[in-house]
């Protein structure tokens, strides 16, 4: 058993979860793109996996995580999973994937590689189904690491095969979804994928910066504490770096330094623009 997921935190409880419950033993991979955001047209061909890798390198420019285009490589990741898929007929994947944009993106790009394995690929979608939390109350999570290990137990029920049937739409689905080429792209329920403009996030960003200098991870604690469709910070950051370039929003400090050197606020001169766009008075 070879189990999938699509964000690195999901590891780590997956793998305490297996650790009390044996009958969940095997191999975890991760795929690491965000498939909900960034271009997708030809995704499986050279041309369109290059044009992708180079907008990452763009966005990942300066950040926290610039090394991480060089040792993520999802591509090689299923190449392994096929190689073992070949090697033991009795081997299985099961696909874990939570109720949100990224992973739903993530199960998309994976499944539409695996058809040739109909029988042996499960998935288990976390799609409106209650857990106990940490404090003993019922919630419905969005993603798998918000469950407790031992929730894992009854998360582990949801188990099923992806159906032939599945395998057919759902290919073609992403197939739209590809040729759309939206730069944002959102949860809708259960698997329904909606396109969005690359300014999806700018209300909520421009909401989160005030007339006085901030620095910009504190902008981000307050903006992401308050997103109701979540993403990532590097495609955040790279937003506001386009905001600013339209003069929109003021960002101080030296890139080449890193973010911690970063600061952001409105443009003086632009307040009445900026509270027209955010809805403030």
């Amino acid at each position: 058993m070879i189990h999938i997921v699509f964000q690195a935190q999901d590891v780590q409880v997956l793998q305490a979860a297996i650790e009390m419950d044996e009958t969940l033993a095997g191999e975890i991979v991760q795929i690491a793109d965000d498939f909900a955001v960034g271009p997708l047209v030809n995704i499986y061909e050279p041309e369109g996996y290059d044009q992708r890798r180079e907008w990452w390198k763009e966005l990942l420019q300066h950040s926290p995580y610039m090394s991480s285009l060089e040792t993520v490589n999802d591509r090689l990741a299923v190449e392994g999973l096929l190689q073992k898929l070949n090697e033991n007929e009795e081997e299985v994947l099961w696909i874990w994937m939570g109720q949100n944009h990224h992973d739903v993106c993530g199960y998309y790009w994976l499944m539409s590689q695996l058809k040739e394995y109909a029988g042996r690929i499960h998935v288990l979608y976390l799609n409106n189904l209650p857990f106990i939390n940490e404090k003993g109350g019922i919630f419905y999570p969005s993603v798998l690491h918000e469950i407790q290990p031992k929730e894992f137990l009854k998360a582990k029920k949801l188990e099923r095969l992806i159906t032939l049937s599945e395998f057919e739409v759902d290919p073609d689905e992403w197939k739209k979804i590809c040729e759309e080429n939206a730069m944002v792209r959102t949860l809708e329920g259960g698997k329904k994928i909606a396109g969005k403009d690359v300014s999806f996030y700018d209300k909520d960003i421009l909401g989160a910066i005030t007339s006085e200098s901030q620095k910009l991870q504190k902008v981000l604690n307050h903006l992401f504490g308050k997103l109701k469709v979540q993403t990532g910070d590097v495609f955040i950051v790279w937003r506001m770096r386009k905001l600013a370039e339209e003069g929109r929003l003021e960002i101080q400090g030296d890139w080449n330094k890193g973010w911690k050197e970063i600061e952001i606020k409105k443009p003086s001169f632009n307040d009445s623009f900026i509270a027209e766009e955010t809805g403030e008075k």
